[in-house]
C-alpha cells in the first residue's frame, strides 16, 4: 500500500476543524500556510514514509503548482499530488508544465485532476460549461495530454478542444500518473478511460467496496486497470480513548450556527460525491460513527472529503485493512493540525501495517533512523 498526506494550503492549518480555511479565520493559535510551514509538513511527511502530498486546488487555496515548486527544494523524495482543474488551462501548456515540474524534480509529480463540480465556482475563472460539459471536456484533455507526453504530434478537435501540431520538445520521465475522482456516470466513464488511480471519499467499506466495482467493470470495458485510492482523514492515538476524546474535542470547537451555514451551502452542490458525505452526517452531531472506528464529524463544516478513521493506532490500522480487504491500495490523509498528525500516524499507525505486510517504507534504508541517540551513547 502506498500513504499519501495532505498540505493544508486552503488558508492555513490549526487544532479545529476549519482553523484557517474554508473561509474561517486563523485565530490567536492559527498556523498560516507559508512556505517554512508547509516546507515543515512536507519534510516531515517524507521521514515518515508518506510517498507524496496532496495539495489542493480551488479558490479557497493558494495555487498548487506554485506552491509545489517552491516546496520541492524543502524536501528530497516527496512526490507531489498536484491538484489542478482541466479546461482552464491549455492542454498544451498543461501539458508542458507538467513535464518541466517532472524532469526539474526528477520525477516527483502526481497529478489530481479536478473536473469541478461547482458551476458558480468554475465561472468565476470564467469557464461557463456544465457539469456534463465539463467532464465531456475533461476527456478531450487528457486524451490530448498523455498523447503529448508520449512525444506524438497532435492535432485534434474535439467538440471543447482543438489544437494543431502540438508536441512537446521536452518530455516528462517517467509519464506523471493520474489521480482522478467523481461519483457522477459522467465521472465514471473519464475515469475508466484515462485514469490511472481512482480517488474516493472515506464513505463506508461496504460503499467503497461498491464503488470500486463500478469503475472496475467500467475500465474492464476499455481493456485497462486501475488502482484504487482512498481520501480521508485520521485521529489516531496510543489508546482508543485518547483519540475518541480528540473527536470529542473537534466536535466541541464547531458551532451549531456554522453547521447549518455550511450544510445549507454545500446542499446546493453539483457534487454526487460531496451529496454522499452530507448523508454520511445528516447535518448533526449525533451518530457521527457511521462505521466502527470512522466518524463523519468533519463534513459537518468542510466541503469535500468529510470523514476520518478514528482510534487506536491498532484499531486504526484495522480499519485500513478492512478498506484495503475491498480493494483500497492507496490512502491520502489529513488531520488536525497537518504536522502533528503525520507523525500520530507515520509513527503509530504505519509500523503496525509494516509488520503485517502491508505497507514498506520508500526511503532508502541509509535515510531513516536506526539506532535512537541514547542507545547510541551508551554502545560508546
Amino acid at each position: 500500500m502506498k500513504f499519501h498526506w495532505f498540505l493544508p494550503t486552503n488558508g492555513g492549518d490549526g487544532r479545529q476543524v476549519v482553523s484557517g480555511g474554508h473561509g474561517v479565520e486563523h485565530g490567536v493559535a492559527g498556523r498560516p500556510a507559508s512556505v517554512p510551514y508547509l516546507g515543515q509538513i512536507a519534510r516531515s511527511a517524507e521521514q515518515l514514509g508518506f510517498e507524496a502530498a496532496l495539495t489542493p486546488t480551488g479558490a479557497w487555496c493558494e495555487d498548487a503548482w506554485l506552491t509545489t515548486a517552491m516546496l520541492a527544494p524543502l524536501s528530497e523524495r516527496l512526490k507531489f499530488l498536484v491538484a489542478f482543474r482541466p479546461g482552464l488551462t491549455s492542454p498544451t501548456l498543461a501539458a508542458q508544465m507538467a513535464a518541466t515540474f517532472q524532469n526539474l524534480t526528477g520525477g516527483r509529480l502526481l497529478l489530481n485532476v479536478v473536473t469541478g463540480g461547482e458551476s458558480h465556482e468554475q465561472r468565476a475563472y470564467g469557464d461557463f460549461l456544465d457539469k456534463d460539459e465539463r467532464y465531456e471536456r475533461c476527456g478531450e484533455f487528457l486524451s490530448i495530454v498523455r498523447r503529448l507526453w508520449t512525444g506524438e504530434e497532435v492535432t485534434y478537435a474535439g467538440r471543447h478542444l482543438r489544437v494543431d501540431q502540438a508536441r512537446l520538445q521536452q518530455l516528462p520521465d517517467p509519464i506523471p500518473q493520474i489521480y482522478f475522482g467523481g461519483s457522477s456516470p459522467a465521472a465514471g466513464e473519464v475515469a475508466a478511460e484515462h485514469a490511472d488511480v481512482y480517488l474516493t471519499w472515506g464513505e463506508p467499506p461496504a460503499a467503497v467496496a461498491k464503488k470500486i466495482a463500478w469503475i472496475k467493470e467500467l475500465g474492464e470495458k476499455r481493456g485497462r486497470e486501475l488502482t484504487y485510492g482512498l481520501r480521508v482523514h485520521t485521529i489516531s492515538r496510543d489508546t482508543s480513548e485518547e483519540a475518541w476524546a480528540e473527536a470529542d474535542r473537534l466536535l466541541a470547537g464547531i458551532d451549531e450556527a456554522d453547521i447549518a451555514r455550511v450544510q445549507e451551502g454545500l446542499r446546493r452542490s453539483e457534487s454526487v460525491g460531496q451529496q454522499n458525505m452530507l448523508d454520511l452526517n445528516n447535518g448533526s452531531k449525533d451518530g457521527l460513527e457511521i462505521h466502527p472506528n470512522l466518524w463523519a464529524g468533519v463534513g459537518l463544516v468542510r466541503g469535500g472529503a468529510g470523514t476520518a478513521l478514528v482510534g487506536s493506532h491498532e484499531e486504526v490500522a484495522d480499519l485500513v485493512e478492512e478498506y484495503h480487504s475491498v480493494g483500497i491500495d492507496e490512502l491520502v490523509l489529513s488531520a488536525y493540525p497537518h504536522l502533528e498528525g503525520a507523525y500520530q500516524f507515520g509513527e503509530g499507525v504505519l509500523p503496525i501495517l509494516e509488520e503485517r505486510g502491508l505497507w514498506t517504507n520508500p526511503a532508502p534504508v541509509t535515510a531513516r533512523a536506526s539506532v535512537p541517540f541514547g542507545a547510541q551513547k551508551a554502545a560508546s
